[in-house]
C-alpha cells in the first residue's frame, strides 16, 4: 500500500481540518506523515515510543534524500502534531477510547516537560554549576507539578498545561572554575523561564503546549518558583479554598522520590483536613458562581461562544466540582479519595457508598460523552475551544464525529446529559441557606422579642417564655456575639430551622432547645459543622431527635462534633456492626499512621467514637436491647484494646519479640460483657514469656497502653483505666507473669478478689496464654471453700460497700441500696464460689442474668426466685441505662416504687445468707 493511498484512507475517515492541514503540509509531506501516523498508531504510546520518534524528528529526513538537524523545541512541536493526529485517527475510527486519548496526551505532556527540562538543566549546570542545599549540601532539582487535567492524567487534545515550579532548599550553585554562581532561587527561576519558552514558543509547526502558571502561589504576581519553605508558609498563611481545590490535582512530573515525599507532607494537610470539611461546599459554590458569571458575560459579548460544554450549565466542570467536593470533605479521613483522576474518584465514591452506584454510572457516561464532544470540537482546528460551533456546517461535522446523523440529534443527547449533570450538581450545591429568618442575627433583645414569642406560640413550643429566655441568653453569649455576620446568619438559619423540628417533638421542648443551642455554641468556630447541618437538613432533624432522647448523647456530640457526619446516612447509621471488617480497617489505618503517635491516638479515638455513636443511634431508635448493646460495646472495647496493644508494642525500642506474649485481663463490666457507654475499664496485665527482657518490656507496654488509652487529644480519650485489681493492689507490680499471678491467686488473694475473678476474662492476647488464664480461673473458682466462712466474707464486704454509699431518705439507689444491683451481683458471685466445685458450668462467663437462671435450674436457689430476680436485674439495668442516656451517673427511684422489687431481691438474699438487709 503506497503512502498516497494510506493518506487517502486516513483523510476519508477524518473530518478534522487540523489533521488534513498537517498531513498535507509541505512538499512531499503527506505520504511521509501518513506513514508516521500508521506506524505510531500500531505501537504502544509510551515515553520510550515518544523518545524514539523524537530522535527521528531531530534528524529530520528531507524529500531529496538529505536530512536536517532540528532543535529540540522544534522537534517536540513536530512530534506533538504527530501524536495528536494519531490520536484523532484512532479516536474517530473507534480504535481508541476516551481513557487512551487523555492518558496518552498526559504521558506526552510529561515526556515533553521531562525531556525539555533535562536538556535545559544540563546547559544551565554547565554554565552556573549544580544548585545545592545550604543546609544539607544535597543537590537540588526543579520539581515540576502538573495541575488540573494534566495532574489527573486526563489532558485534552488541545489543552493548556497548568504547571507549578517548586524546589527543595535555598542555597547556591556549586561551581567549578569559570562558572558564575547563582542562588538556587535565581537558578530555578531562569530554568523555569527557559522551560516555558521551549514548550510554548510558536514556530512554523505551531507549539508543543501552551503553559499556564497562574496556579502558583500568589498567581501572576508571585515568583515563578518557590522553595519548600516558601510554599509551606504560603499555604498555611494565605492559602485559599479554591487553591485547595486546585492542589487536589497536583502531581509531580519531575523530582526525586525523597523530594516528592517531602512535598506531599507539606501539601496534604493543606488540601485534606483531619475533620469532615463541609464548609468547602460554600467555597466551591461561590467559585462556581464566579465562573458561571464570567461565562455568561463572555457569551453575551460573543454569542458564538454560547453552549459551552465545559463551563456551561451541566457541563464538565460541574462533574469535576461535584466529584472534588467529596474529596475535600472526606479525603482527610478517607485516603482512597486522594485521587487525582475525576473518573477514578467517581468510581471510588460509588465503592464507598457515598454516591449511589447508578448515579455514578450515569455521571461517568455523561462525563465520557462531554469529554468526547469537547475533543471533537477541538479536532476541527486544534483550537482550545469548549463551545458548540456557531457555523451550522461545523456543527454537523461535529455531530458526525460523535456518531449522530444530524446536529439536532446530537443536541438532544447533549441536553439530556447536561440536564442530568445539572440536577446532580444542584443536589449538592444548590443554595440551602437563603430562606429569610424570623429570628435575626441582630442579637438585640428588642428586635427579637417582637417576633420570638408570637413565633414560639404559633409553633406550640411548650413554655414559650422559658424558650425565649433560653434563646435570648444563648444569642447574648460572648462567643456568639463576636462572630462574623456570615457565621451569625448561618447560626440563625439553623435556629429557625430547628425550632419547628423541636416543636414537633412530644415533650421536653425547652430541654432539647437548650441542648441544641449548647451544641451550636460549641461548634460556631468550626464552620464546617454549621455547613453540614445547613446543607443536609435531614442530619439536623436526626440530631434534634437524638438530643431530645438523650442528654448523654448531646454531651457526647458536643465533645465530638466530628461525629455529626454519621447523621448523614441513616443506612450506615443503623447498620449492624461488622466487627471483622472494623478490625481490618482499624489495623489498616493504624499501619498508615505508623510511626506518627499523635495520628495513631486520634485514629483509635475517631474510629471508636464513630462505632460507639452508631450504636448509640441504634439504641435511641429502639434497635438494641440493653443486653445486646452491652455485648456490642464490650466487643468494640475488646477490638480497641487489642489494636492499642499491638500499636504500642511497635513503639517499644529493642523489643525482643515481634508479637508480645501479653494479655489484658478484663474485670468488672468489660469482663462480664456488660459494658455501658461511659464505663471505666478494670484491667490486669499478665504475660507468659521467659525472656530476661520480658518483664521490663511488658511493664513499658502496660504503662504506654494506659497512656494511649487515657491521654486527652484533639479527638478526646478512649477509656479511663483502673488497675486496682492487680495482685497486691496499689503496692503490686503493674504486670505479672502468669506463674506469679497463679501463686498470688492460690496463696494470697482475698475472697473479694476471687469474687472479682468470677467476671474476669482475657480480652486480648495469644491463644495459649488465654487458655492458661481460663484454666487458672476455673481452678480458682472451683476451689473447696468453707460455706460459713465464705458467707461471712461476702457479708463483711457488702457492709463495707453499704458504709461507703449511705442511703438517702426516701430514695432508692438502683445500684447500692438494699435489694439493688450490687446485692444481685454479690449473690451470683457467692453462688459461683460456693458451688463451682460441684457444678463447673457456673464458671462460664455469660452474665448475671443467665447465671441466675442456671442456679435455679440446678436447684441451688428456688427456680421461681431465680427468674424473678433475673427479671428485676434486667429491669434495674434498663433503668440504669436510661439514666445514663440522660447523663445521670447514679440513678435513684422513689422508695415506694422500688419496694416491691427490692423485697423480692432481699428475700432471696435472706434465703442464701440467713439474714435480711433492711430496706
Amino acid at each position: 500500500m503506497n503512502s498516497q493511498y494510506q493518506y487517502a484512507e486516513l483523510n476519508r475517515t477524518n473530518t478534522s481540518r487540523f489533521f488534513s492541514r498537517w498531513v498535507q503540509g509541505g512538499s512531499g509531506a503527506s505520504g511521509y506523515r501518513a506513514e508516521q501516523i500508521r506506524e505510531l498508531a500500531g505501537l504502544s504510546l509510551t515515553p520510550a515510543t515518544f523518545a524514539n520518534f523524537l530522535q527521528k524528528e531531530i534528524i529530520f529526513p528531507l524529500h531529496n534524500g538529505l536530512s536536517q538537524a532540528l532543535s529540540l523545541p522544534h522537534a517536540l512541536r513536530r512530534l506533538r502534531n504527530l501524536v495528536v493526529c494519531t490520536l484523532i485517527e484512532k479516536d474517530l475510527t473507534g480504535s481508541a477510547d476516551l481513557d487512551e486519548v487523555v492518558t496518552v496526551m498526559s504521558r506526552f505532556a510529561d515526556f515533553t516537560v521531562q525531556t525539555a527540562l533535562a536538556a535545559i538543566t544540563r546547559d544551565m549546570q554547565a554554565q552556573f554549576g549544580i544548585p545545592v542545599s545550604e543546609n544539607s549540601g544535597e543537590a537540588q532539582e526543579l520539581i515540576v507539578l502538573g495541575m488540573g487535567k494534566l495532574g489527573g492524567m486526563e489532558l485534552n487534545i488541545s489543552s493548556d498545561i497548568d504547571l507549578i515550579f517548586i524546589y527543595g532548599d535555598d542555597g547556591e550553585t556549586l561551581t567549578e572554575a569559570g562558572q558564575k554562581s547563582l542562588s538556587n532561587h535565581e537558578f530555578f527561576s531562569r530554568l523555569g523561564k527557559k522551560l516555558i519558552a521551549a514548550i510554548s514558543e510558536v514556530g512554523e509547526d505551531g507549539f508543543t503546549f501552551r503553559v499556564d502558571m497562574a496556579l502558583r502561589p500568589n498567581g501572576a504576581s508571585g515568583p515563578l518558583v518557590a522553595s519548600f519553605g516558601m510554599l509551606e508558609e504560603y499555604l498555611m498563611v494565605q492559602g485559599r479554598e479554591w487553591e485547595r481545590y486546585a492542589w487536589v490535582k497536583a502531581r509531580a512530573i519531575t523530582g526525586t522520590a525523597n523530594q516528592i515525599a517531602a512535598l506531599e507532607k507539606i501539601v496534604q494537610p493543606f488540601v485534606y483536613r483531619r475533620y469532615l470539611d463541609f464548609a468547602v461546599i460554600d467555597s466551591l459554590r461561590a467559585m462556581h458562581s464566579q465562573i458561571r458569571a464570567e461565562v455568561n458575560r463572555q457569551e453575551t459579548r460573543h454569542p458564538e461562544r454560547a453552549n459551552n460544554v465545559k463551563l456551561g450549565r451541566g457541563g464538565i466542570r460541574e462533574i469535576e466540582f461535584l466529584t472534588q467536593v467529596f474529596q475535600l470533605i472526606r479525603g482527610g479521613r478517607e485516603p482512597l479519595l486522594r485521587n487525582r483522576s475525576t473518573r477514578e474518584t467517581l468510581a471510588t465514591l460509588a465503592d464507598l457508598s457515598i454516591l449511589d452506584k447508578k448515579i455514578v454510572a450515569h455521571l461517568l457516561a455523561s462525563y465520557t460523552f462531554l469529554r468526547n464532544l469537547e475533543h471533537r470540537l477541538q479536532y476541527l482546528d486544534d483550537a482550545q475551544t469548549h463551545s458548540m460551533p456557531a457555523n451550522p456546517d461545523d456543527g454537523e461535522t461535529v455531530a458526525r464525529m460523535m456518531g449522530y446523523t444530524s446536529l439536532a440529534a446530537l443536541n438532544v443527547a447533549l441536553a439530556t446529559h447536561r440536564a442530568f449533570v445539572a440536577h446532580q450538581f444542584d443536589i449538592i450545591f444548590g443554595n440551602k441557606d437563603s430562606e429569610p429568618a424570623e429570628i435575626s442575627a441582630s442579637f438585640t433583645d428588642a428586635d427579637n422579642d417582637e417576633v420570638m414569642l408570637p413565633m414560639l406560640g404559633r409553633l406550640a413550643i411548650q413554655n414559650p417564655e422559658q424558650a425565649a429566655q433560653i434563646i435570648r441568653l444563648s444569642l447574648a453569649a460572648p462567643r456568639l456575639r463576636s462572630l462574623s455576620e456570615a457565621t451569625k446568619n448561618k447560626c440563625m438559619v439553623l435556629l429557625n430551622r430547628a425550632l419547628p423540628m423541636i416543636a414537633a417533638l412530644p415533650d421536653q421542648h425547652c430541654q432539647t432547645l437548650q441542648r441544641m443551642l449548647d451544641l451550636l455554641e460549641a461548634i460556631v468556630r468550626r464552620t464546617s459543622y454549621l455547613a453540614l447541618l445547613i446543607e443536609y437538613p435531614q442530619s439536623l432533624e436526626r440530631l434534634i431527635r437524638m438530643m431530645h432522647s438523650s442528654g448523654w448523647a448531646a454531651s457526647y456530640l458536643i465533645r465530638h462534633p466530628i461525629l455529626m457526619d454519621e447523621l448523614l446516612d441513616v443506612t450506615t447509621l443503623h447498620q449492624a456492626p461488622d466487627w471483622a471488617a472494623f478490625t481490618r480497617e482499624l489495623d489498616e489505618q493504624l499501619q498508615l499512621q505508623d510511626p506518627d503517635t499523635e495520628r495513631s491516638l486520634n485514629t483509635l479515638r475517631e474510629m471508636h467514637h464513630t462505632q460507639l455513636f452508631r450504636l448509640l443511634a441504634q439504641d435511641l431508635e429502639g434497635m438494641q436491647t440493653v443486653e445486646s448493646l452491652a455485648d456490642q460495646l464490650s466487643q468494640l472495647a475488646d477490638i480497641i484494646v487489642a489494636a492499642t496493644v499491638n500499636a504500642v508494642w511497635k513503639t517499644i525500642q529493642q523489643r525482643h519479640r515481634a508479637t508480645p506474649l501479653f494479655s489484658v485481663v478484663a474485670y468488672g463490666k468489660l469482663g462480664g460483657k456488660e459494658l455501658s457507654y461511659a464505663s471505666d475499664l478494670d484491667v490486669v496485665f499478665i504475660y507468659d514469656d521467659d525472656d530476661q527482657e520480658a518483664a521490663a518490656h511488658y511493664a513499658r507496654l502496660a504503662q504506654r497502653f494506659i497512656t494511649w488509652m487515657t491521654t486527652p487529644t484533639s479527638a478526646g480519650i478512649l477509656f479511663d483505666i483502673d488497675i486496682a485489681l492487680r495482685p497486691d493492689g496499689a503496692s503490686g507490680l503493674m504486670v505479672s507473669s502468669i506463674q506469679s499471678f497463679e501463686r498470688y491467686q492460690t496463696q494470697s488473694a482475698w475472697v473479694w478478689e476471687h469474687m472479682a475473678l468470677t467476671r474476669a476474662r482475657c480480652c486480648t492476647g495469644p491463644a495459649h496464654l488465654v487458655q492458661k488464664f481460663d484454666a487458672l480461673r476455673q481452678k480458682i473458682l472451683c476451689q473447696a471453700r468453707d460455706p460459713e466462712n465464705l458467707k461471712l466474707e461476702v457479708l463483711v464486704m457488702r457492709r463495707k460497700m453499704s458504709a461507703a454509699h449511705p442511703e438517702q431518705p426516701g430514695k432508692f439507689d438502683l445500684k447500692h441500696s438494699p435489694g439493688g444491683m450490687i446485692d444481685i451481683e454479690f449473690m451470683v458471685q457467692y453462688l459461683i464460689l460456693r458451688y463451682a466445685r460441684e457444678y463447673p458450668q457456673l464458671c462460664a462467663n455469660y452474665g448475671n442474668i443467665a447465671l441466675l437462671i442456671t442456679c435455679g435450674e440446678l436447684s441451688l436457689i428456688p427456680a421461681d426466685a431465680a427468674h424473678q430476680v433475673a427479671d428485676i436485674y434486667r429491669q434495674w439495668r434498663k433503668l440504669q441505662h436510661m439514666g445514663r442516656l440522660q447523663g445521670i451517673d447514679s440513678v435513684h427511684l422513689g422508695t415506694d416504687s422500688a419496694q416491691e422489687f427490692a423485697v423480692t431481691v432481699i428475700r432471696l438474699w435472706s434465703t442464701l445468707f440467713g439474714q435480711a438487709l433492711p430496706i
